[in-house]
């Protein structure tokens, strides 16, 4: 490709017989895109009020690292507001990494529960 200088309205343009600028030939760098960290776990219930604490801080310490989706298993645990309240705090956590929380095997009751409280979306199956 031929470059040439060009005055335009007092200005210098550096660039090909039709364009002020030059075609990048060379290759383009890219930063590779590292695949998703997933992790999966399972909660058991029946899941006590007093559980929330070192149930968020086992899930955390799983989400270290760059964790960018859990998977969660929600088999067999009671659909009450201690079990919404503890998901919604582990989704709130998660957000806080950068991180989503999926539910897996949740009952029909569980989800039930969760769109009464407003939390289907917090909390998408």
């Amino acid at each position: 490709m031929v470059y040439r200088v060009r005055r335009h309205s007092g200005v210098e343009l550096i660039g090909g017989e039709t364009d002020e600028f030059s075609r990048f030939d060379g290759s383009i760098p890219r930063m590779a895109a590292s695949a998703p960290q997933t992790v999966a776990f399972a909660i058991r219930g029946p899941i006590e009020r007093a559980d929330l604490p070192g149930l968020c801080e086992r899930v955390c310490a799983l989400l270290e690292g760059g964790v960018d989706l859990a998977l969660c298993d929600v088999r067999g645990v009671e659909p009450d507001a201690v079990t919404a309240d503890a998901l919604a705090r582990l989704q709130l956590a998660a957000g806080r990494r950068g991180c989503q929380v999926l539910l897996r095997s949740a009952s029909t009751e569980l989800l039930d529960l969760l769109a009464f409280m407003g939390l289907s979306d917090v909390l998408p199956d």
